[in-house]
Formats: C-alpha cells, structure tokens, sequence
C-alpha cells in the first residue's frame, strides 16, 4: 500500500508539474492543425489508421489505446533527444532549440532519406495533453543534397486519459513524403508509419516502466 501511495503521489506531482509547465511555459489555448471528420480507413484493428485530405494535404492519423497512465507516456515524447532509441526509423535528432528539433530519418531502400525541423509546443485542451509541431527553419540546419528536406512537416501528438491505467494515444501527421515518390504507394507508407510509430512507442513505454 505504502509503495502504491508513493507511486500515485509521483504521478500527481508530475501531472501537477506538467499543467503548471503549460499554463505558464507555453501557450493555453489550441491552434487545430486541421479539422478533418471523413477520415479514409487504412486499418481498423487495435491501432486504427486512416487519412484525409484538406486541400493539397494529406494528413494522416493512428490511434490506440496504451494500458499505462497519461504522464508516462509524456516522459518519453518530451524527451526528445532520445527519440532515436524510440523511434527506430529517426538516425539522430538535434535539438537546434529548447522547442525546436532537426529530425533526420533512415528510409528503407530505395526510397531517400528525409529530414525536417520543427517547432514543438504544448497543449492543455481538456483533459488531453498535445504535442503540436510545426515545420520552421533554422540557420543551424541548412538542407543536404544526402536528404529530402519536408518543409511541411506538421503534426501532433494527443494523450487522452481513459482512466488512471489507461490512455489513449493519437498520433496525426502530415503525409507528404515529397521527392519521387509514387502517391499510388503512399496509402502504404502511412499504414506502416502508423504501425511502426505506436508499437514502438508502446514497447519504450513498457521497457522504461517495467524494467
């Protein structure tokens, strides 16, 4: 029981930590990256996946229900200077900014590799915690010949408290890949990301809690 109540209390020290860090480090109100209902089903299994489109813009979203609390799901998407132990598909992350983060991305052959820069802020709508992001440029970060720069990069992350056990977990991205590659394969490529991106995320989840 004492070890119970310790644990509770971690918890609720580092949510409270977390709000405070909202309301006064960022920003409160939400600025929607998009607005889209009619969602194309890519998958409906335990991670669902699908896309729409606004625009010009693909944007693409998976969701699933992780058995762990809100806050150490949080602990491993703001520490983003480890995201490559977490995210395999990410070769290294530089962190150009206290907020702003150059990504460079490994891709299977024989698709080219990409990278993008972004600036991360964070919201409190409800009782959902996001991780917007948003493409920028940075001096620090000039784009390669060895990479496809997305300068559209945008997304977010959104962790929504089913109970004090549970979350569920919504990633949404911008699906442009840019470069030569074929629209006909994208559907693909969103499926896997969508997989890939939340499995992994579940496995460091479970590793940093359970061992």
């Amino acid at each position: 029981m004492t070890n119970l109540l310790s644990s509770f209390n971690q918890s609720s020290l580092y949510i409270t930590g977390l709000l405070l860090f909202v309301i006064y480090g960022r920003v409160l109100s939400v600025e929607p990256l998009h607005n889209m209902k009619n969602w194309n089903v890519l998958q409906d299994k335990k991670i669902w996946i699908g896309w729409a489109e606004e625009g010009d813009i693909p944007w693409c979203k998976a969701q699933t229900t992780f058995p762990f609390s809100m806050d150490k799901i949080a602990e491993i998407l703001e520490d983003k200077a480890n995201y490559p132990n977490v995210f395999k598909r990410i070769e290294t992350t530089t962190m150009l900014e206290p907020d702003i983060v150059h990504i460079m991305l490994d891709m299977p052959f024989p698709i080219a590799s990409r990278d993008y820069i972004v600036k991360y802020t964070t919201h409190l709508t409800g009782n959902d915690l996001l991780y917007q992001f948003r493409a920028v440029n940075h001096e620090k970060a000039s784009p390669t010949k060895s990479y496809i720069r997305l300068v559209n990069a945008a997304g977010e992350w959104r962790l929504s408290p089913v109970n004090n056990n549970e979350t569920k977990v919504t990633y949404t991205w911008n699906g442009e890949l840019l470069g030569d590659f074929p629209d006909w394969a994208l559907p693909r490529a969103w499926k896997t990301q969508g997989n890939e991106v939340l499995n992994w995320l579940l496995e460091a989840t479970d590793k940093a809690i359970n061992n």
